[in-house]
């Protein structure tokens, strides 16, 4: 055998004669594994809020999705999860279990979601349909924040536009500014 190989061969078994390094070595091969296989499956996380059906207080899901390289199917993903409503038996869902996503468009940084018209209708305990389409509204926009505006439309008639213009158009800081 050469004499470089045969002096790493010695280095490799000095260092793992040792208890300690081979255990280091074990960790750092299965942290490997698991980045690796994280990479690998394409999921992401995104967070769903939904409403005790009690308390009515907001009971926040994480959950993770395929990734897709299309910014418009990861939204139109996120939507579709929503519509499904809550893990949680003690959570009520947003909109009734009908409801169903009828179209769905993303461009420019605005997201277009077409619903059926069960959407109108309460849902829940303390079914608020306002709280449920701001609730999905807020949702889209923390979960992707490149999108600048969401429209929501229910049997094809856009709801509440004024109410989230306003309601978006207030910022989050509470500094006055100067005139």
């Amino acid at each position: 055998m050469s004499s470089p190989l045969k002096t790493v061969f010695s280095l490799l078994y000095k260092f793992f004669s040792k208890k300690q390094n081979r255990r280091i070595f074990y960790l750092a091969v299965i942290c490997l594994f698991a980045l690796g296989e994280f990479l690998l499956s394409g999921l992401v996380r995104r967070t769903f809020i939904f409403y005790s059906n009690i308390e009515g207080k907001s009971v926040i899901e994480d959950r993770m999705l395929r990734q897709s390289s299309d910014r418009e199917t990861n939204i139109r993903r996120y939507v579709d999860e929503v519509l499904l409503g809550p893990a949680s038996p003690d959570s009520a869902p947003l909109f009734p279990r009908e409801t169903r996503l009828l179209s769905f468009l993303y461009r420019n940084g605005v997201v277009y979601t077409g619903l059926s018209e069960t959407a109108a209708l309460p849902s829940g305990a303390n079914g608020d349909v306002f709280r449920s389409l701001l609730t999905l509204n807020q949702g889209i926009r923390r979960n992707f924040h490149q999108v600048k505006d969401v429209r929501l439309f229910i049997g094809g008639n856009e709801v509440f536009f004024e109410e989230f213009r306003r309601f978006f158009a207030n910022s989050a800081d509470n500094r006055e500014t100067a005139l």
